[in-house]
């Protein structure tokens, strides 16, 4: 049975020799960030697939991330390891429910988080990221009412952080982010009383209100790297503690629980199914391309591009 280092070999191998980019998540397994080309954020992700010049882009990551490069990079091939890599939030919104939700609301600029379909993409004005929701919430004349899908969650922060009252949100959310305990983490922070609380807005709003810091996956990064702090609780998917510890290794970083007690972690199952051998297989088969309607394409462009263009 090969080795980590031999299959990470074999897989630097590949990419010289099918001229291909490897993307990946901060919630993939360390082993799979070692061999990325880039790892980032959901935005950060959409940014690099944009801008590279490979012939072949691997996705690891989940589904939707890998229909949004094939958008952005409509003449690259784009390959996603495993396709039952899907997301519960994602999910949460089929694109023909919300599509009567958008009829049944005229008149309202339709905001969605990246974490959808790209039929869902289709139906929206500007697609968003945690990293720049506010931003792009704020971009909107306050006159004009605004359809937020599909997270419930980062919907409510976005709604409180702007004070708009003429916000309707989907009802949707993430499995990892809704599984969080407040009294787990309130327990965490009484035995860590130094330790800063780090919260991705995917999160219900009483566990944002007690952190130090709400933000994005590559957010919460840069403000470990940089706080004067030398404990953490994080309050996300526990795979961006691998960066954060490979950025801070003198600091440390404590996952928050699940409110499930016979479960000791909170790892997003999905991304957690992209593993080494599977990127071997789908890089030497050029195995699970990604492919999108034409007029699908054309239509979900527009609101990714207009996502990249607010900073």
């Amino acid at each position: 049975m090969a080795t980590t280092e031999q299959l990470q070999e074999r897989i630097k191998e590949l990419k010289k020799s099918k001229k291909a980019i490897i993307l990946a998540h901060y919630y993939t397994r360390p082993e799979v960030q070692q061999v990325a080309d880039f790892v980032g954020d959901s935005l950060q992700l959409a940014r690099a697939a944009q801008g590279t010049d490979a012939d072949i882009i691997l996705f690891a990551g989940v589904h939707f991330m890998g229909e949004t490069a094939k958008v952005l990079s409509p003449d690259k091939k784009v390959l996603i390891p495993d396709p039952e890599a899907g997301c519960s939030l994602a999910d949460s919104c089929p694109a023909d429910d919300f599509a009567r939700f958008i009829e049944a609301h005229p008149g309202h600029t339709v905001v969605s988080y990246v974490n959808t379909s790209v039929a869902v993409k289709a139906l929206t004005d500007i697609v968003c990221t945690s990293s720049n929701a506010l931003q792009v919430v704020r971009s909107i004349p306050e006159s004009t009412p605004v359809i937020f899908g599909p997270d419930r969650n980062l919907g409510s922060y976005i709604k409180s952080m702007t004070g708009r009252k003429n916000m309707v949100i989907w009802d949707g959310a993430c499995h990892v982010h809704e599984r969080f305990s407040l009294e787990a983490i309130l327990r965490l922070k009484s035995e860590h009383p130094g330790a800063r609380v780090l919260v991705h807005p995917e999160c219900k709003q009483q566990i944002v209100l007690i952190a130090d810091r709400v933000g994005s996956t590559a957010a919460l990064l840069d403000y470990a790297r940089k706080s004067d702090a030398d404990e953490f609780i994080v309050v996300t998917e526990p795979g961006i503690i691998f960066k954060m510890q490979e950025a801070c290794p003198d600091k440390r970083f404590i996952p928050a629980p699940p409110a499930d007690s016979s479960c000791a972690c909170n790892d997003c199952s999905y991304m957690k199914l992209i593993t080494l051998p599977k990127i071997i297989d789908t890089l030497e088969n050029e195995l699970n391309a990604i492919e999108i309607p034409e007029e699908v394409a054309k239509k979900a462009i527009k609101p990714i591009l207009r996502m990249l263009e607010i900073k």
